[in-house]
């Protein structure tokens, strides 16, 4: 049965005057090879818009407040934009056609700039292009954090304790979970003044696996229990890692324990708890805007310190309708980290996109059996102009990667200053092989921006009564009749087994 009858009334209903929430969803694709398009542009209200997810998915909620445009405009890079009336978006394939970077006789200028010139000018009006008025901002964050342990072998050679043997550390290092998968959504405004912020969270998921957490707190039971009934009263343990050796009080150390499980389990109540999910958010948005371009304590210094790469005006592009200069870097001595791409308004001089990776890892750390690198730091910035012609961020990818290894010998043996004779009461030796690497990946959007007076900001009160809803399977009715940045195949596939 043709579905095109039906569309009409469902679109009366949809914009009519009396609106329930719908949400229309469709997929982006290259016209030539119909792959998706990654992190497209979707204008469906003057001040509104999303994003595309990496595979080109997208989806918008409309409602009664929602004034939608005539026609809905996608762009990305490198395709020619294109309208679509509301009627074309539902339920379908959208396809853009390529379209190259204009190299020169497109646009005019009052002067011509070397890129020099073009980067200096881009650096003194950053005072002018960056937003510090109160500003209410819609926004959704995911944070995708994927583990995976190489390797877990403890190296057992010796134990003078029964149950310390082979095959319990064996079992132990074949518990610990391999791979681990944790996303986290959150749905909220984002209010901002002059680099303060306030949250405000409307609804949040939490889809990661329990059973991972449980089999670290049983590991950490055992081991306990094991010391607990094996080693003596006013003992202590001299522990030897390498060349380096440490004396502790082993009742101490149970206390720790104890205390030290206490306090996981009191963190992981507070995870689903109001507070905590507030605190999280805070720390992520922190750790994120913190790593924009022009701010001091940035990884990304290619603003900082432009002195350390070399830059090339490769051509001109069409950004939100205004024209950019296209700009090349690459590192030029071997401190700079990066290479990427930066797109600069050629009115204002604003930075209105920024693509980066490294080219070499950020950290790596190897000293005595420990290794620690960064591997990889990616992703995209972009920016979008305000009612006050001034800046704030609009969309933000970041990837960072990150391998820890261990491989050094561990000597654990108990001492008790009340025997006497020989004080050594127990003895462990392993040599301990732990490899791991991961990914966290953060997905900001911001759907709609606001200007607020400063009253409204310094009255608002932070609302600690939402909690995160714990997801063992991804429900794709979570989120209906909001906007959201869309789930890849792997978030919409995720599920635990057993539930």
């Amino acid at each position: 049965m043709s579905k095109t009858p039906l569309l009409l009334p469902f679109f009366a209903l949809l914009f009519g005057p009396t609106l329930v929430a719908q949400t229309i969803s469709s997929r982006l694709v290259d016209a030539k090879t119909q792959k998706g398009i990654p992190y497209a542009t979707v204008q469906y209200g003057e001040h509104q818009g999303v994003i595309t997810n990496e595979e080109g998915r997208f989806s918008f909620a409309v409602d009664g407040r929602t004034s939608l445009l005539d026609s809905i405009y996608i762009s990305s890079m490198g395709y020619a934009k294109k309208g679509f009336t509301p009627e074309q978006l539902q339920d379908s394939v959208l396809a853009l056609q390529p379209k190259a970077i204009a190299l020169s006789g497109v646009y005019l200028f009052d002067e011509e700039l070397s890129v020099e010139e073009i980067l200096e000018k881009m650096k003194e009006r950053l005072p002018e292009n960056l937003n510090n008025d109160p500003v209410k901002q819609r926004f959704f964050l995911r944070k995708s954090e994927l583990g995976n342990i190489h390797k877990v072998d403890f190296g057992f050679e010796k134990s003078s304790i029964k149950e310390l043997n082979k095959d319990l550390m064996d079992s132990l290092a074949a518990s610990i979970p391999k791979r681990a998968h944790h996303y986290t959504e959150t749905l909220g405004d984002l209010y901002l003044h002059d680099g303060k912020y306030k949250l405000d969270i409307i609804k949040a998921a939490d889809l990661y696996d329990k059973n991972e957490i449980a089999s670290m707190e049983d590991l950490g039971k055992r081991m306990e229990a094991i010391f607990t009934k094996n080693i003596k009263p006013d003992s202590y343990l001299k522990i030897k890692s390498g060349i380096f050796s440490q004396k502790v009080q082993v009742d101490s150390i149970l206390a720790e324990m104890e205390e030290e499980q206490a306090e996981k389990i009191k963190e992981e109540v507070e995870k689903d708890t109001v507070s905590g999910l507030l605190d999280a958010q805070r720390y992520v948005f922190r750790e994120l805007l913190r790593e924009l371009y022009y701010k001091e304590d940035t990884k990304l210094d290619v603003i900082e310190k432009t002195r350390r790469y070399d830059f090339k005006l490769v051509g001109y592009a069409d950004i939100a309708d205004k024209g950019v200069y296209v700009i090349d870097f690459w590192p030029d001595r071997g401190s700079a980290h990066f290479k990427g791409r930066l797109y600069i308004n050629i009115e204002d001089f604003a930075v209105m996109r920024l693509d980066f990776e490294n080219v070499e890892r950020l950290s790596n750390f190897k000293l005595l059996g420990i290794t620690y690198r960064e591997e990889l730091y990616r992703g995209t910035m972009r920016f979008a102009q305000l009612p006050n012609q001034r800046y704030e961020l609009q969309f933000m990818d970041l990837s960072i990667g990150q391998y820890f290894a261990v491989d050094r010998p561990l000597k654990v043996v108990e001492k008790n200053k009340n025997v006497k004779g020989r004080r050594k009461q127990n003895e462990l030796l392993l040599n301990i092989d732990f490899r791991m690497g991961g990914t966290n990946k953060w997905e900001l959007v911001v759907f709609e921006n606001t200007m607020i007076q400063e009253p409204q900001f310094a009255d608002f009160k932070e609302d600690k009564s939402i909690q995160a809803t714990y997801m063992p399977t991804y429900n794709p009715e979570f989120w209906q009749g909001h906007t959201i940045m869309e789930p890849n195949q792997a978030i919409r596939e995720f599920t635990v087994e057993g539930e």
